[in-house]
């Protein structure tokens, strides 16, 4: 009997370590760290269209003004969200990516734009996006000097930056 109670104490034990053992805690595991910055690429915004359509706005808007044709009450601006990425503690994560075309019926208006959460305190005036041009296909447009449209404070004279800092309480978007 005393064998008997013996072999099934060691039983138990031996059980218990192996269930032990067999359980992987996630702290074990290294922890990726967030990365510090992202550079948009010409590819980036490629397939926009296929993200996560986040918005929808019709019609004029007062706080655009003549940007991204406010003024035109026949436009259709839709905005994506690669991924759907949402704030986190009030602010978006480096490499969120956000895409608007505005559109009208009568095709005078199609225009695309894009934001990408850059990081690594570039452009720290509106919250590390950077602003881009875009082309329909998705890539980055290029001036008349084969420079991609694209930056921080001074781009576009500054207008983004200027606009974007009345969405400041959302990390600088208007559409959620």
């Amino acid at each position: 009997m005393k064998n008997t109670v013996t072999l099934l104490m060691l039983t138990i034990i031996l059980s218990g370590v192996v269930a032990i053992q067999s359980c992987k805690d996630d702290e074990d595991e290294p922890n990726t760290p967030a990365p510090q910055e992202f550079i948009a690429t010409s590819t980036t915004f490629q397939d926009f269209e296929t993200w996560s359509l986040d918005a929808i706005n019709v019609g004029p808007s007062p706080s655009l003004g003549s940007g991204h044709a406010g003024n035109d009450s026949t436009v259709t601006r839709n905005v994506y969200f690669n991924n759907g990425q949402d704030r986190v503690n009030g602010t978006y994560p480096i490499g969120t990516i956000i895409a608007k075309r505005s559109t009208n019926p009568a095709g005078t208006v199609d225009e695309i734009v894009g934001m990408a959460k850059r990081g690594n305190g570039f452009n720290t005036a509106a919250g590390n996006w950077e602003w881009f041009m875009l082309n329909v296909n998705g890539t980055i447009a290029v001036d008349s000097t084969g420079t991609e449209m694209r930056g921080g404070a001074n781009f576009m004279g500054g207008s983004c930056n200027s606009c974007h800092a009345g969405a400041s309480a959302n990390d600088f978007t208007f559409s959620k």
